[in-house]
């Protein structure tokens, strides 16, 4: 097996990004798709906008499940338009994340808590509130700058061998090195694990969550496969990237996060002074019977999805053709995922909503759909809203209940149709 680093070369001929071996076997195509926060102003709309493949691969070798890497990097992550702080059941997550930490590692004044990925501090700030020295790792200057501001030590840089080895230097290493939402994002799979392994001091604990393919597949969870996310990981895969670059899982947990995520934790092979649980055998034995081992396994999924394709256009063709008007709530990545492949613009969609003023006044990537303040709907009290980041969608029930008061209804789409009064 070839654990070198794929160079860009290779990642454009198609091979895999932890293994090296050629991709052959597709495990689901969306057909073209812009960069998911590539938001359109006004202007924009009369420019010519760049669709790249949504064409994902599973490697048969490793069964890493992957997109190539159709658009750097650098262009995608240096200037972002996802900042965590306006999900409040993220900050609860997040929140309730430290505390329970903090308290399993025994962390205190004298610890060092790295984060990678640390977008606008909405995690950090709560272990600098109890002291805890804590320090960022974010490539997006502009949401950065926004952690900085509340008083978290941020660098700005994508994070790998070099920028690990750069902070060793500074006397920075991690009694915690933890990344939500991160590992996913990279292409350069090894150079990111090498990193890890080197910046985690010799008894350091490393925390990663990311969504379970586990979940994705068997909750038909396709709108969160985009341009950001290289790589979709099942617990056998992931375990056999750390493997191979000296780090142990030691435990994992199963999480309601993103529809579906695992938070593994990790360590050093030398460091004996954590065992492995039970959770991880259990997790291994569960993928296995399933037939993540099976390269058979993962060519249903593509069908799937377009049956969910068909029921989705179904249900939105019959309720405009009763007079009725749908708008969205949220402009996440995914919800760009599922409008462009599904081919939903402003014929079925009137506008959506965020709270997130970055994306307000702005269009959605691919479908110009014009994204207002929340506001807007209590303005045009529409008959449906089409939830698109279902992950959130008892938040944004809640939050969005007085539409009930004009007999307004929810939709949310995956992992099938369904309406909520």
């Amino acid at each position: 097996m070839n654990l070198l680093q794929p160079t860009n070369n290779q990642l454009i001929t198609g091979n895999c990004l932890f293994c090296g071996t050629g991709l052959h076997h597709t495990f689901v195509d969306l057909g073209m798709s812009p960069p998911c926060e590539s938001y359109r102003s006004l202007k924009q709309l009369n420019e010519v906008e760049p669709f790249y493949p949504l064409h994902v691969y599973v490697c048969e070798n490793c069964f890493l499940v992957q997109l190539q890497e159709y658009i750097s990097p650098e262009n995608i992550f240096s200037d972002y338009a996802y900042f965590s702080s306006y999900s409040d059941s993220w900050l609860q997550h997040a929140k309730q994340y430290v505390d329970l930490i903090v308290e399993r590692f025994q962390l205190n004044q004298e610890s060092q808590v790295i984060e990678i990925a640390s977008n606008d501090g909405y995690l950090l700030q709560y272990f600098v509130a109890k002291s805890i020295p804590a320090l960022g790792i974010e490539p997006a200057a502009n949401v950065a700058e926004v952690a900085i501001q509340k008083g978290i030590p941020t660098v700005v840089k994508f994070f790998g061998q070099e920028t690990a080895k750069e902070q060793v230097a500074k006397g920075k290493q991690a009694d915690l090195l933890l990344g939500n939402n991160v590992l996913a994002h990279t292409p350069y799979l090894n150079d990111f694990v090498k990193g890890m392994k080197i910046i985690l001091k010799p008894h350091g604990v490393i925390t990663m969550e990311f969504p379970h393919l586990m979940r994705l597949i068997e909750e038909n969870q396709f709108d969160t496969i985009y341009h950001e996310h290289f790589s979709y990981f099942s617990f056998l895969t992931v375990d056999k990237i750390f493997a191979a670059h000296g780090l142990t899982i030691f435990d994992v947990e199963e999480l309601t996060t993103h529809g579906g995520s695992l938070r593994i934790y990790a360590r050093h092979n030398e460091d004996s002074s954590k065992p492995v649980t039970q959770q991880v055998s259990e997790l291994k034995n569960r993928e296995e019977a399933a037939g993540f081992t099976q390269l058979e396994y993962y060519f249903s999924f593509g069908e799937q999805v377009k049956e969910t394709k068909r029921n989705l256009l179904d249900f939105l063709i019959e309720v405009k053709r009763k007079g009725k008007s749908i708008v969205g709530y949220g402009a996440p990545g995914k919800g760009n995922t599922l409008l462009n492949y599904c081919g939903i613009r402003t014929d079925f969609l009137d506008y959506t909503v965020d709270r997130n003023p970055y994306k307000q006044g702005q269009f959605l990537p691919g479908t110009h759909i014009p994204i207002f303040h929340p506001d807007k709907i209590a303005e045009t009290k529409p008959d449906y809203i089409l939830i698109l980041p279902w992950n959130l969608k008892n938040e944004i029930m809640t939050q969005m209940a007085y539409i009930r008061d004009w007999g307004g209804q929810f939709v949310v789409p995956i992992p099938e149709v369904n309406v909520y009064s």
